[in-house]
């Protein structure tokens, strides 16, 4: 086991290491906040832990970050159990958010999906679904991204291995994006 020294230092590395994607990070909450102020929403998926941080992300939208606002219309396909078990047990674990996407997904919205591994059927299949509705879509990876690397519009990929350390990292990036979304909104 890792000290706790060491466990500091490693997310201190890596989190220090996101500067280096500063240009990612403003294309990513620019094209979210050009979504919102078409009329659009941010719908956000996936799984375990990013599931978790999708679910954290749509509050901070839609309820404050760090000011009072008017909300932001943003959907986490994470929440409704109703649905992620029918879907998965009708069509398969691929297609519990792509179904989603499917019936709730309109033109001008964009879509965030949240994998550490790049791997996962369910987000490669809604990335996918996403495409086919021609709505623009977003990646936060770790793991070199897997097989959704080069699959999303806008992606950008932690570098690490360990998956708690890229959630830390997604988590901060979420933040980032949730405060420049709302900085923009109250500028104009």
């Amino acid at each position: 086991m890792a000290s706790i020294r060491e466990c500091i230092d490693e997310s201190s590395r890596i989190v220090s290491g996101l500067i280096r994607e500063e240009e990612e990070i403003s294309a990513i909450a620019r094209a979210i906040t050009e979504s919102l102020k078409r009329g659009g929403k941010l719908i956000v998926f996936g799984n375990g832990g990013s599931a978790a941080q999708a679910q954290h992300l749509v509050a901070e939208l839609v309820v404050r970050f760090k000011t009072d606002r008017a909300p932001f219309p943003a959907l986490a396909l994470t929440t409704d159990t109703s649905i992620l078990t029918a879907a998965a047990n009708d069509y398969g674990f691929p297609y519990t958010f792509s179904r989603q996407l499917e019936a709730l997904a309109a033109s001008d919205d964009i879509v965030l999906a949240l994998s550490t591994s790049g791997n996962s059927p369910n987000v490669l299949r809604a990335v996918e679904k996403a495409k086919e509705l021609k709505l623009k879509t977003i990646a936060l990876l770790g793991k070199g991204g897997g097989k959704l690397k080069g699959e999303a519009d806008i992606e950008l990929i932690v570098d690490s291995q360990a998956t708690d350390r890229i959630q830390e990292a997604h988590l901060l990036l979420l933040h980032i994006i949730a405060e420049t979304i709302e900085s923009v909104f109250l500028q104009e």
